[in-house]
């Protein structure tokens, strides 16, 4: 791992009917923040099959456009833009106007022996309606990846390449694009760091519903904690069922002085959930052998 700074830099610019006004601004802070930065870079605006089609002569700042016939979804646009890339670190961030997308150049210079920077946005810029169920997904995250995530899914960071191929394959289509590679970088001993960036109220509608997403979010993680870190999951359950079994143990000695159904129930539970995790993290470990060995 190169321990210097990106030289070059692919920024991904996911597009689905965003005014083009709001999309110029963006393109445009992000090009001259990158000339004032003196690195190569690309601006890539990858438009998910909007109902209003973007023409390039729209577009104030030289990029390369790529059009999505249909609406394929978020994630898909980032892995367009991905495919599409020519240098070997990659920026994304909304064309809707609520990231600071001045602060790339910090971004950058955090990126030393980095493999992903992530812009944190602030607690106290995110809307009540948000707040709640992101502090839950993230404290959830965080338990089961074993390091502290001060934001899962923001959608302003830089990456690595490499990181993306990876984990190709288990990069969805919808916005769990982000969590997913966030949580795959912490679990495979990747080097992440986290910048604290401002978070502003987005121009024109949210395609996002914070209940529903939330759930698929919540599913999504512990989907991703039984691949990456399945002792976290499986460990936790056998030992609640232990206590149970316990607790249950002691009132039935109790009551009829010897150990009930429901008891043994419990305990068989119990070993059950820690053989599964045992066995998982065996399958794990091989992967990542493999992975790794493949990689050389």
């Amino acid at each position: 791992m190169t321990q210097s700074k990106p030289q070059a830099i692919s920024i991904i610019v996911p597009c689905y009917n965003e005014s083009m006004d709001v999309l110029n601004h963006t393109v445009s802070v992000i090009h001259e923040t990158l000339e004032k930065k003196g690195i190569a870079f690309e601006i890539i605006v990858v438009n998910d099959g909007s109902k209003e089609t973007p023409d390039k002569s729209q577009i104030h700042i030289p990029v390369q456009l790529i059009h999505h016939p249909v609406n394929k979804g978020y994630g898909a646009s980032l892995k367009t833009g991905i495919k599409h890339a020519r240098y070997d670190w990659i920026g994304i961030t909304d064309a809707d106007g609520t990231y600071p997308n001045h602060l790339f150049g910090e971004l950058i210079d955090k990126a030393a022996g980095m493999d992903m920077v992530i812009g944190a946005r602030k607690w106290a810029d995110i809307s009540w309606s948000r707040k709640i169920p992101k502090r839950i997904l993230t404290s959830f995250a965080s338990f089961l990846s074993g390091q502290k995530i001060p934001d899962l899914n923001s959608g302003m960071r830089i990456f690595k390449k490499e990181l993306a191929v990876q984990f190709w394959n288990l990069l969805p289509k919808g916005f769990s694009f982000t969590s997913t590679i966030t949580l795959g970088a912490l679990t495979n001993d990747h080097e992440v760091a986290f910048y604290e960036i401002n978070y502003f109220k987005r121009i024109g509608k949210s395609s996002i519903s914070p209940i529903n997403d939330t759930i698929v979010f919540f599913t999504l993680v512990t989907r991703l904690a039984l691949y990456f870190n399945p002792k976290k999951v499986f460990v936790p359950m056998s030992m609640v069922f232990m206590v149970l079994a316990i607790l249950r143990g002691i009132r039935d000695y109790q009551l009829v002085g010897s150990l009930g159904g429901l008891c043994l129930i419990l305990f068989f539970f119990s070993f059950q959930f820690f053989f599964f995790g045992l066995i998982a993290e065996i399958i794990n470990k091989t992967r990542r052998f493999l992975v790794v060995n493949k990689n050389i």
